[in-house]
């Protein structure tokens, strides 16, 4: 038997009635928050892969927007629902998980709620997102494949590293990383990267067509191993002026 005196439990009633009404009409009126079109449609655009994907930005935000509120919308709906089937059934007012009578200020306030205000689970953050997202990630954040160790060939960081090589708007404030004195070490692991090689002794160490006659040749990655101690100087020590790249 309910707790509620009728004139309460009828109150209650009329207002889960009045919230459905309001949301089914809401719904019908504004054709579920645009969503029956899709994005193409309603922005002209041929496709939402655009020279930069801030040109769709606006038109994708406000298409997060009305995902999250027909979402909102549509669970009130099924929780109206749910709590007049209650009303039906004669189970309302009573907390699913401890059976205790919820008291009618909290009905009042949530008049679709099934738990008392101790045992209220909490807000499930919902992960539904316009497919339009998708290309609005960073294109070597897709295809980077630097974190498998199965993986050490080429791929989406490595084709933005070549483009940055050419130059790019950043400042040296901008930078990655914040201890910058050269525009050259500015580029993504700038000074980590070893290209078109995997071991930094294969750029120095050369020989002729065939395979005979062993050389160095004196870049920054020979420089840097000696400074590193990795192995002993094969040549005379470089003149000031000898800058071989």
């Amino acid at each position: 038997m309910s707790h509620f005196t009728a004139e309460q439990m009828q109150s209650l009633r009329s207002q889960l009635l009045s919230d459905k009404q309001d949301i089914e009409h809401r719904l019908s009126e504004n054709q579920h928050y645009g969503l029956g079109d899709s994005l193409k449609l309603q922005t002209g655009e041929l496709s939402p892969i655009d020279n930069h994907p801030g040109d769709l930005a606006t038109e994708v935000y406000e298409r997060e927007k009305d995902i999250s509120l027909l979402e909102h919308d549509e669970f009130q709906l099924e929780r109206i629902d749910s709590a007049l089937h209650l009303i039906e059934e004669g189970h309302y007012g009573t907390c699913a998980v401890c059976q205790q009578p919820i008291p009618y200020e909290r009905m009042e306030a949530v008049p679709y709620t099934k738990y008392c205000k101790k045992h209220q689970p909490e807000t499930v953050v919902s992960e539904n997102r316009p497919v339009e997202e998708e290309f609005l990630a960073p294109s070597f954040g897709r295809t980077s494949l630097d974190e498998r160790d199965d993986q050490n060939g080429f791929d989406g960081e490595d084709a933005w590293q070549i483009v940055e090589s050419w130059g790019s708007s950043n400042s040296p404030a901008m930078a990655e990383n914040g201890d910058i004195d050269s525009y050259d070490v500015m580029a993504i692991e700038a000074t980590e990267e070893l290209d078109g090689f995997v071991e930094a002794y294969e750029s120095f160490v050369a020989t002729d067509i065939y395979g005979h006659d062993v050389s160095i040749v004196r870049n920054r990655q020979y420089r840097q191993y000696l400074e590193n101690g990795e192995g002993l100087g094969l040549l005379e020590p470089d003149s000031e002026d000898d800058d071989t790249y």
